[in-house]
């Protein structure tokens, strides 16, 4: 992306999701300490998504840990009409997501955390594909990597010198 500035979510109207708390435990000398680790996204449903972990010893405190947390990590997604600019693969560990751009009045077409955070991206019709991990922080977190890695044509031809027409031909 252009802008590597951190964004104030205290000026959008943030939405929250749950994507998964998970009981964790610390075994130590007196036996087993839980505690609970929750994933959440967080979005503006406008192009500004997030996601954020929490943990805590109550799942309340966890998700409120996870939802600040998210808010830190906004990024900015460029939305053209209702879907993304072009195609995109994203990474992160055994996660792979593949993205693609669908034709107005698709929907999103996408399964179980990756719904979730392209939903409160704001895009309305994009498919995606999970190509390894099912684990939902891999799947997330290999999501925001494709979202973040994602160019408008008008950023390419700006950084090119050159103007929107003569990229596209």
């Amino acid at each position: 992306m252009l802008h590597n500035k951190p964004l104030d979510a205290s000026k959008y109207d943030i939405q929250e999701r749950v994507i998964e708390v998970r009981r964790v435990a610390k075994v130590v000398k007196g036996g087993r300490n839980f505690r609970f680790a929750a994933l959440v996204v967080v979005g503006d449903e406008n192009g500004h998504v997030g996601i954020g972990s929490g943990k805590a010893m109550e799942v309340p405190d966890a998700i409120r840990k996870a939802v600040e947390d998210g808010k830190k990590n906004l990024i900015r997604v460029p939305i053209v009409e209702t879907t993304i600019p072009h195609e995109m693969m994203g990474n992160f560990g055994a996660g792979k997501i593949l993205l693609m751009p669908a034709p107005e009045g698709t929907g999103v077409l996408a399964g179980g955390p990756v719904r979730a955070v392209l939903e409160l991206a704001g895009l309305k019709d994009v498919r995606a594909k999970s190509l390894g991990s099912n684990n939902p922080r891999n799947m997330v977190n290999a999501t925001i990597e494709g979202l973040r890695s994602l160019k408008r044509a008008e950023d390419i031809a700006k950084l090119r010198g050159k103007k929107v027409e003569d990229l596209l031909g």
